[in-house]
């Protein structure tokens, strides 16, 4: 009997997926639950798990092609015997719906499973292999049962792999390198030290990848909300006071204006909200996603789920967790598709100002530039210098208005400028 194994929905947005690597080569035997195919939907990588038992026949789509959901991207069959039969098989040529979660198999021919899953072993004895690290254990022969991952929670990466195979990372030779010039991080968040971005090379037309192309469809749907832009000035002086204090138990600065913008929240829920078919939803929670540059192009919006009831010291070690994560492709989609405001912070660059566009499905986003030293009057008429930044809040028109934001920016500064302590409670 032949089976297809179908390109999965990974998510409610998702129209196509690119192959990163194939896991099994035609032949191969297959068990029934284990990764065949690791898939790029458009901001993870996920492994595609092979629904039944048998043998990988044929594959459709290769390594670095995209397809439609619902094509079939391989064949797999019951015996040896059938391995031939199958291959002089041609895909079938009718689209079909799937729709595929990360925590259940899909009842059609696949299964999937977010890469990041907990560690080298999870808790059903499966391990957790980063999709390059898979494909180098199989090119340098190496039994992954016998490693243990250096990565986020346990998993095995890259480097691990090559450990065990003898193999030493070298530096790239810099005596053919082409002229290149440094990609620019569109927003990003310093919580870790960035690895260094893939080099463009001048006078090349590079297609865009995945998740810039996620990027596109996102940003194009944002021109049809109609949006208007607020300012406010807020005083740090006493924010930056309390993130000294903080700052050697691991809070960073992004825990902070995160904290303080979901606790604002709280008495705001109309910001908070979106609109959806004619009318204002408001959300349950307080999840707070913050802009992300990657590496490799494109921006993903890691989210803090519940930032209101989360202690700082915890929120901080969330954040964490999830850039490092989103920054290898490992999040699931709740952990970056789940946003009820989103935070877009350039002020590490030195931006004083700027304006952010609006993601779909949320109702506002806070565009946060440089706190620097300004020359302010003081209560009683001298001049001094206190150090402000300047936040730009971008709503849907549609469910917020002016007063609205205006409100809750006055509310925000008031806390980060009189009661700033407050976030640590």
């Amino acid at each position: 009997m032949i089976n297809e194994v179908f390109m999965p929905a990974l998510s409610s947005t998702m129209t196509e997926g690119k192959i990163v690597a194939w896991v099994k080569s035609p032949g191969d035997k297959v068990e029934k639950g284990e990764t065949v195919v690791v898939v790029e939907s458009d901001k993870a990588d996920m492994d595609v798990e092979s629904f039944y038992e048998g043998y990988l026949a044929a594959i459709v789509v290769a390594a670095g092609e995209t397809a439609p959901v619902g094509a079939a991207i391989a064949l797999v069959v019951e015996t040896e015997a059938e391995i031939a039969t199958a291959q002089q098989q041609s895909p079938p040529a009718a689209k079909l719906e799937v729709t595929v979660t990360t925590s259940a198999a899909p009842a059609i021919a696949t299964s999937v499973s977010p890469s990041s899953t907990n560690g080298g072993s999870a808790g059903n004895g499966r391990l957790t292999v980063s999709p390059r690290a898979r494909k180098l254990a199989k090119d340098l022969k190496v039994d992954l049962n016998t490693l243990k991952g250096s990565g986020p929670h346990g998993r095995i990466i890259a480097e691990d792999v090559e450990a065990a195979g003898g193999i030493a990372a070298t530096p790239p030779s810099a005596t053919t390198a082409p002229t290149v010039v440094p990609s620019v991080p569109v927003a990003a968040v310093p919580s870790r030290p960035a690895a260094a971005p893939t080099p463009i090379v001048l006078g090349q037309q590079v297609p865009l990848n995945t998740l810039q192309n996620a990027v596109v469809r996102s940003m194009m749907a944002s021109l049809e909300v109609p949006t208007f832009h607020v300012s406010y000035k807020i005083t740090t002086d006493n924010l930056d006071k309390l993130y000294k204090q903080v700052k050697s138990k691991g809070v960073t600065m992004t825990a902070l204006l995160a904290k303080a913008v979901a606790v604002t929240l709280q008495k705001h829920p109309i910001v908070n909200a979106n609109y959806v078919n004619q009318s204002i939803n408001y959300p349950a929670a307080i999840n707070v996603a913050i802009a992300v540059a990657m590496d490799d192009g494109g921006l993903i919006t890691p989210v803090l789920q519940k930032a209101d009831q989360m202690d700082l010291y915890s929120l901080s070690r969330t954040w964490k967790d999830l850039v490092d994560r989103a920054r290898t492709k490992q999040l699931q989609p709740d952990e970056y598709s789940t946003g009820t405001i989103a935070i877009s912070n350039l002020g590490m660059f030195g931006v004083d100002r700027f304006d952010a566009i609006l993601p779909p499905g949320m109702g506002s986003i806070l565009a946060i530039g440089a706190s620097l030293p300004t020359v302010v009057a003081t209560d009683d008429g001298l001049l001094g210098v206190k150090r402000q930044m300047q936040v730009n809040m971008t709503c849907d028109h549609r469910i917020i208005y002016g007063a609205n934001a205006a409100a809750f920016l006055k509310d925000l500064a008031k806390l980060i400028e009189t009661d700033a302590q407050s976030l640590t409670l």
